[in-house]
């Protein structure tokens, strides 16, 4: 499947009408989503025939494009029933077999075994401080082969030193890229923000 093509069957998905502000609930758009997944197959072939997981799946975009891109299984994982419930309506929309289970990402049961790759956009921790790295070294426990997560550019070294810590073998940020925030919550002043994130590559230790 082309870029374009898978960008613009994740450009139909619904997307969240009453975001959550304690779950830092924020659409990933096509653009990045697309971007994400293509390059995780094309440059590394982590996607096709892989059991991908997809943590904090909201409305389930990072999850669809994975399923678009031929993976064996793709399980959507998220603590929020509302988010699940549109996450399969996108998926059966586009005629899509994909899991769902419902429950925090901190008391996940999966092993190494079970997932190959882990895809995601986390909570920046703006809301939950350390919401983030709970996410990400979860993921780095549980995928086999990568994990493929998006962070602020402004945490970069953090980020690098804390996944390095904590069974990363590697980790790469694979390009910079902008996150367009839409004014969602009250607290927003602006109509839109743009987020520089940066895309990683994280390679877990074997076990």
């Amino acid at each position: 499947m082309k870029l374009k093509q898978l960008e613009g069957l994740l450009g139909g998905l619904q997307q969240f009408s009453n975001p959550k502000m304690e779950l830092e609930q924020y659409p990933t758009g096509p653009h990045i989503a697309s971007r994400m997944l293509y390059t995780a197959e094309n440059s590394f072939g982590d996607v096709t025939d892989k059991v991908v997981a997809d943590f904090g799946c909201g409305c389930g975009t990072l999850g669809v494009a994975a399923a678009l891109l031929d993976a064996e299984r793709v399980i959507g994982i998220d603590i929020d029933s509302q988010s699940l419930e549109l996450a399969s309506l996108n998926a059966e929309e586009l005629e899509l077999d994909m899991d769902y289970i419902q429950c925090d990402i901190k008391n996940l049961g999966l092993r190494a075994e079970v997932v190959d790759t882990v895809v995601m956009n986390p909570p920046f921790g703006t809301r939950k401080k350390g919401a983030d790295m709970d996410f990400l070294f979860v993921a780095l426990k549980i995928a086999s082969q990568a994990v493929y997560s998006l962070h602020k550019t402004s945490t970069r070294d953090h980020v690098k030193r804390a996944a390095l810590r904590h069974n990363a073998s590697s980790a790469e940020v694979l390009c910079e890229l902008r996150y367009d925030v839409p004014q969602l919550y009250k607290f927003h002043k602006k109509r839109e923000v743009d987020i520089a994130v940066d895309l990683w590559r994280f390679v877990p230790k074997s076990i």
